[in-house]
């Protein structure tokens, strides 16, 4: 782990922290950039695709952890329709 001591602070690129370090409180236009890139992501995916997209990757996740019991239900709904036409 890189605790950068010894390191000059002023030349340092420091990762995300709620501290100030002894440098200035106010926010700086880096991080109203980047807050800004991230609430543009966030805010993206809230339209009705969103919702069918996340309907279909549970529906993915949930057959694909029961590929066998998926496979049998399958079989099984082929086979009583078969019989019922």
């Amino acid at each position: 782990m890189n605790t950068g001591v010894g390191k000059n602070h002023a030349t340092m690129r420091k990762p995300w922290s709620t501290s100030s370090f002894g440098g200035s409180v106010d926010t700086s236009a880096m991080d109203l950039s980047a807050l800004g890139d991230h609430l543009g992501l966030c805010k993206s995916p809230s339209g009705p695709l969103f919702a069918l997209h996340c309907a279909v990757q549970f529906m993915h996740g949930f057959i694909v952890s029961r590929v066998v019991t998926s496979v049998v239900l399958v079989a099984v709904a082929a086979g009583v329709l078969s019989v019922a036409l």
